[in-house]
């Protein structure tokens, strides 16, 4: 957050996007990081998202990137929390649930400019929802947004942005003066600076993926690990795993893992993927099961249950990030983050729990 911070021109506000919990690494404490790294706002996708920051006593403004639903507007008023609008019965849901509690809620007026998801689209919805608002007293407009849909793709993608951008801010130009103004995604931060309005959203990158490359230094937060939990040796022509996948050629010796699809390792892995034990490359050896893989670990020295082995992050020379997990899974980077499961213990090397609230 200091690195995205301090790249960002000092009059533009940086927002940290913290759902899907922290991007799986814990919306709570990467809140407090974030915070702690000079993060202006935050994010997340929901109103629960929003309520469990609050209850940990965090109270920086959080706004709720989904529309507004009649489900859960009332406890995004009372949790006090910034909801996105897109049509007048949206602003209508929110003065009617402001209104019930006595209370003013703010809210963000979202603008589709090519992303096809939710957000007007023309300037009569525009219009329409400005009228809305203007009969409102208990919601107030504090900011606009759209969201780019190919900022790191290729030249045609950086054509596209481009041409969002033109349209975002045709959109919003007569929208009142004062209120918040951002488009720019992890993405657009580090390809499009010119287009930072008010405030830029920090997501994927946050977390040391940025997703076009990187002038910042950033470096991935999360390392997952696991135990050995048993070593054994097969002879030639044993197989390995549900499926018997995979056959040994010739003699080998292979640790058992303790981490499986169950705890979010993904199962399609088996074909590419390896881990680090020892500080070595470790192939993985058959289908990934609910609970357990197993790792070839014949060039390996001195391989005893209970040692570690590192399925993400860096171990002696050797690393993995969750872009190649992603790669042997046929998948992104984002999904592998946001895939550990509940069991799995989640460590953190450093408390800003105090400083931060």
């Amino acid at each position: 957050m200091r690195l995205i911070r301090n790249a960002v021109p000092k009059p533009v506000k940086v927002l940290a996007v913290v759902k899907a919990d922290g991007y799986g690494h814990g919306a709570v404490q990467t809140a407090r990081a974030a915070i702690a790294g000079g993060a202006d706002m935050l994010a997340v996708a929901a109103v629960s998202e929003g309520a469990e920051l609050r209850e940990a006593g965090i109270m920086l403004p959080i706004l709720v990137l989904g529309a507004v639903t009649a489900y859960d507007v009332s406890d995004g008023v009372r949790y006090s929390l910034t909801q996105t609008v897109c049509s007048p019965e949206m602003a209508e849901l929110c003065e009617k649930a402001a209104a019930e509690q006595d209370k003013q809620t703010k809210v963000h007026l979202k603008i589709d400019t090519g992303m096809g998801r939710i957000g007007i689209r023309h300037e009569n919805e525009r219009d329409r929802i400005l009228e809305t608002l203007r009969s409102c007293p208990h919601v107030q407009l504090t900011g606009v947004f759209t969201h780019f849909s190919d900022a790191d793709g290729d030249e045609d993608g950086i054509r596209y942005t481009r041409k969002q951008y033109e349209r975002f801010l045709q959109m919003i130009e007569p929208l009142p003066k004062g209120i918040i103004r951002h488009c720019c995604n992890s993405a657009a931060i580090h390809r499009f600076p010119e287009m930072a309005l008010d405030m830029v959203r920090a997501g994927i990158s946050l977390y040391g993926y940025p997703p076009v490359p990187d002038t910042f230094g950033l470096v991935p937060c999360m390392t997952w690990k696991a135990a050995v939990s048993y070593v054994k040796e097969l002879d030639a022509d044993a197989s390995v795993s549900y499926g018997r996948k995979y056959k040994s050629e010739k003699p080998i010796r292979t640790a058992t893992v303790t981490c499986g699809y169950a705890d979010g390792y993904h199962r399609a892995c088996w074909e590419k993927g390896y881990v680090l034990i020892h500080g070595q490359r470790a192939k993985i050896l058959g289908r990934v099961c609910m609970d357990q893989l197993v790792a070839d670990i014949s060039g390996i020295e001195n391989v005893r249950p209970g040692d570690e082995a590192v399925l993400m992050g860096k171990c002696g020379s050797e690393s993995i990030t969750a872009e190649d997990i992603a790669g042997w899974a046929g998948t992104i980077s984002y999904e592998i983050l946001c895939s550990s499961a509940g069991r799995v213990e989640r460590v953190y090397t450093e408390s800003y729990t105090e400083r931060s609230k």
